[in-house]
């Protein structure tokens, strides 16, 4: 498994202004290229209505970030803007939205930032400037897992991506929420698509999960979106002790044989003592036992700091309790997708994320990039890119 950066760090303040959003995906860390790539200063950007359920003219798109230390969003022409308290209109939101054109594909062009592209549909986002801890101007995105949010009805949803001189780095997620199938088309050195659901892959994400009585209450407005399990269990949908049966099992087979981890710094050898799963190896880590929050935003115990020791073998554990593979295998992290999510309690919403997928590729939770599982794909010498929303 590489090193990763995580959701925080790329996109900065991004995540804090997002309402109860809590936890982040990662995203592979840039490689340096040639002076030709550093030379570029935007990339082409094609937005493809494929929903068969939605018109042009009822789809927005928006693309907020980060540009260095400033919040951002980008105008329809293209151009980098900072978001300002002025922004905001009489009724107190702003209106970045940029409309589709009014047939076929919507051409734009996207300059180097890390942020965000929503997608809305019916109807459009209602984002606010506030004024953040540091008395910068920042935007208040979304959090579709929030009853309160004043974007709680609107059908929205969104790809991350960092695209600097070092290149083009996206992904779907379904870390937070999942509500619009949405697949990127990446072309440059490589041709990469990732995201595409099957045909039906939609209504069966949710009739999967409205069959599973833990998973059931995430659902809103019966197919609107499905909640992440841990923004669930935030709001009271989901059970907090959900996975402690199955962590007290890792706990306690790991307390008489040793959890082997490998990561790019090396092989881990751990084993559960006076309470802490402690490793030794290329250097000595441990950790707590984790709570059943712990394992679905990948945080807490499980937390993984950017420092290639603890942040790698937190991710491989964090991964492990998801896909419910750490008790059985002593050896990880698993790398043989037939033996994820076995388990009677487990990430059923990540299970459900993954089986909808044409290439089995999904960002469920925050560490679904181990082994090479999350819906990721990045270039260093990007040419164009593609989101595409596609068919209900």
């Amino acid at each position: 498994m590489s090193m990763h950066l995580s959701r925080r760090k790329l996109l900065g303040g991004v995540a804090a202004t997002v309402a109860a959003a809590g936890t982040g995906l990662t995203l592979a860390s840039p490689r340096a290229i040639g002076a030709q790539q550093q030379a570029a200063g935007s990339l082409p950007l094609s937005i493809v209505n494929k929903t068969g359920k939605f018109g042009n003219s009822s789809i927005w798109v928006y693309i907020v970030g980060n540009q260095g230390d400033r919040q951002v969003h980008v105008t329809p022409d293209g151009k980098i803007a900072p978001v300002q308290l002025s922004d905001n209109g009489a009724d107190g939101y702003t209106d970045y939205a940029i409309p589709l054109s009014g047939s076929g594909d919507t051409k734009l062009t996207l300059p180097q930032m890390s942020g965000r592209i929503y997608v809305a549909l019916g109807d459009k986002l209602k984002l606010k400037v506030v004024t953040d801890g540091a008395g910068k101007a920042a935007l208040q995105y979304p959090a579709g897992w929030v009853s309160g949010d004043p974007n709680y009805k609107v059908l929205h949803d969104c790809a991350e991506f960092t695209f600097t001189a070092d290149g083009m780095f996206c992904n779907t997620t379904m870390v937070d929420m999942f509500s619009v199938p949405l697949a990127i088309h990446l072309t440059g050195a490589k041709d990469q698509t990732t995201g595409t659901l099957k045909d039906g892959a939609r209504a069966k994400i949710f009739s999967d999960l409205a069959g599973v009585e833990a998973f059931a209450p995430l659902i809103v407005d019966r197919d609107l979106r499905v909640i992440a399990p841990g923004h669930g269990l935030d709001s009271g949908l989901f059970a907090k002790d959900y996975f402690a049966p199955y962590i007290d099992e890792v706990w306690n087979a790991y307390g008489s044989k040793d959890l082997k981890v490998t990561t790019d710094a090396g092989t881990f050898t751990g084993r559960v003592s006076g309470g802490q799963f402690a490793f030794n190896g290329p250097a000595s880590v441990s950790f707590a036992k984790p709570s059943t929050r712990d394992v679905l935003f990948c945080d807490g115990a499980l937390a993984a700091p950017n420092d290639g020791r603890t942040g790698p073998v937190a991710a491989v554990l964090g991964a492990g309790f998801n896909r419910t593979t750490l008790h059985d295998t002593p050896a990880q992290p698993t790398t043989d997708p037939a033996a994820f999510y076995r388990a009677r309690t487990t990430n059923h919403y990540a299970k459900a994320m993954h089986e909808a997928t044409t290439d089995g590729h999904a960002y469920g939770f925050a560490f679904d990039d181990v082994a090479g599982f999350a819906s990721y794909i990045q270039d260093t010498a990007p040419t164009a890119v593609t989101l595409t929303l596609t068919a209900f």
